[in-house]
């Protein structure tokens, strides 16, 4: 699949320049030069239209990025492109090594290839496509593969209201929030995480309003039916969010969640869960400090039970800016509550909705449930493009009654009920290369050293590495 996707943009590449060719815009007579957008984790958040100005420096293959429809309105115009990710990945003890995970290594492969339509400013159509596979994996999860499938297909109109600005987004599309933690659109396994919704949007100078009803999309039959992503109602998420910019170095924001999953199931109680949540967060960010403080509580109800949970999250650094390699200090502090009796109908398991694998590490090891995480780490940069980060991590259970979890609250057999609140100790060291404006390379190491209730389970110390290569165009 990789291979026909490169050769087929190869050849649109030397055929479009001979159908196409590119306008001038009046926008010339601007005397600041427009930037170049950067290669966005969104690509629809792109904005290409600045190649309508003749003085905007070129790169190869610009003539797909900018295709102008419009002889009047730079503003209009169609812009095709494409993301390429391959990585590498080696662990050698999957789940700690429990039950059948064992010694892995394979590669995940992801392609996605887009077209995105804009007109006047006022109206846009997204269509993306993707292809994922995992080579050599041999336990399949849904984000691990899809043969092929929708991966977003959206229109948005934006419209001027008052003084601010509102857009209404229809179809399949992805969504994350602030550091990821709790609503993510899932980049660090293979597979994004998509939705199909009904998203609307209103900003006005610091306040943005945000509302949307969803049905996340699940991967079925591990991904080998094509085109056979689907979404029901069995399965929904929904949102109404507040946020407001103070004092031109703080953010402070909130939301209301309700989601419902037909037939979840725990290690305590099963049947259908709806969960409300509400979350607030203050974010700050000065010349070397930058932090954000997030805290969600969550009620309702599953089967016959109640829901009480809670977590929190925090992440702050101190960057030293007249230091040689800009050294910076970080600390990351996460808790998350577990279900402290089994027997008293209420359940205590906190659901981190729609995380993402990029907040604690690649490696898996750790989840956003009945947990307390402490993280200290240092990272600097021996060149613009290039950062070096270490950090070391322990990590304890809320309570011991409850298992210990890692992504995808995935309980570790034989853990819950058993004495010992310690789960381990883990480092990680991180490599991160921007080899060009399209191009990146990543290496991620891990080793976590774990406690007597995991070892006593069955596990064992694990050790992961991963490598990564991207490319955007």
């Amino acid at each position: 699949m990789l291979w026909r996707l490169l050769f087929v943009t190869t050849i649109v590449y030397l055929l479009l320049p001979h159908l196409v060719h590119a306008q001038e815009s009046d926008s010339t007579a601007s005397t600041t030069t427009p930037t170049r957008p950067a290669i966005l984790p969104n690509r629809w958040e792109e904005d290409w239209s600045v190649l309508a100005d003749p003085r905007v420096p070129r790169e190869p293959l610009d003539s797909l990025k900018y295709i102008p429809l419009s002889p009047d309105d730079p503003k209009t115009y169609l812009s095709l492109g494409a993301d390429f990710r391959e990585r590498f990945e080696g662990n050698d003890a999957e789940g700690f090594g429990i039950g059948p995970h064992s010694n892995n290594d394979y590669l995940i492969s992801r392609t996605d290839v887009f077209a995105d339509l804009r007109i006047a400013n006022q109206v846009q159509v997204f269509a993306q496509l993707q292809s994922d596979f995992a080579p050599w994996k041999t336990t399949i999860a849904p984000p691990d593969q899809d043969y092929l499938g929708l991966e977003q297909a959206f229109v948005t109109v934006t419209e001027p209201v008052g003084d601010g600005t509102a857009r209404v987004r229809l179809g399949r599309q992805q969504m994350n929030f602030d550091f990821q933690r709790f609503v993510s659109d899932r980049d660090g396994p293979n597979v994004r995480q998509s939705f199909d919704a009904a998203w609307g949007d209103y900003q006005n100078g610091p306040w943005k309003f945000i509302g949307f009803y969803s049905q996340p999309v699940q991967i079925p039959d591990m991904g080998e039916n094509l085109f056979g992503d689907y979404s029901s109602g069995g399965n929904t998420f929904s949102v109404l969010r507040v946020q407001r910019d103070i004092f031109d170095w703080a953010t402070l924001s909130g939301y209301y969640a309700y989601s419902s999953i037909d037939n979840a199931k725990y290690l305590s109680v099963k049947g259908d869960e709806r969960r409300d949540s509400i979350d607030g967060r203050f974010a700050a960010k000065t010349n070397n400090f930058d932090g954000d403080l997030e805290v969600m509580v969550q009620t309702g109800s599953i089967g016959n039970d109640t829901i009480r949970a809670w977590a929190v999250g925090s992440l702050s650094g101190y960057t030293f800016a007249n230091v040689g390699w800009t050294p910076k200090l970080g600390f990351q502090f996460d808790a998350a509550s577990g279900d402290s009796n089994p027997h008293d109908n209420t359940l205590g398991t906190f659901n981190p909705l729609f995380p993402n694998g990029y907040y604690f590490t690649l490696a898996g090891y750790t989840g956003y449930t009945n947990l307390i995480h402490v993280k200290p780490s240092i990272a600097v940069h021996p060149t613009s493009s290039l950062t070096l980060s270490l950090a070391v991590a322990a990590q304890w259970r809320e309570t011991t009654a409850d298992a210990v979890y890692v992504q995808g609250s995935i309980p570790v057999p034989g853990t819950a009920g058993q004495p010992g609140r310690y789960t381990g100790t883990y480092g990680q060291l991180d490599l991160n290369w921007a080899m060009t404006s399209r191009a990146s390379f990543a290496i991620q190491a891990v080793r976590f050293d774990v406690s007597d209730v995991i070892r006593r389970a069955g596990g064992r110390n694990s050790d992961y590495l991963g490598v990564q290569l991207a490319y955007g165009l």
